[in-house]
């Protein structure tokens, strides 16, 4: 698997666990773990979003790595 396919996994599986920890979230009674779970999923939120723009840059900069170099003689 190249680079960016697994940084756009990895922001994907990221994006899962923010749903579960919002799911979470919406069904405890406990405020203060409401929370914590709400502040938990946020920050995944914002982590998978910079893994998914990285993962977009990597592709693009992988599409025509070698455009311009001449081949080895």
């Amino acid at each position: 698997m190249s680079v960016a396919g697994e940084s756009g996994s990895r922001a994907q599986q990221m994006r899962e666990k923010v749903q579960q920890l919002t799911e979470g979230a919406e069904r405890t009674t406990d405020p203060q773990e409401r929370q914590k779970l709400q502040e938990q999923a946020r920050h995944l939120l914002e982590q998978s979003k910079q893994q998914g723009q990285n993962a977009g840059e990597n592709r693009s900069k992988g599409a025509g790595g070698g455009r311009g170099q001449q081949p080895p003689e």
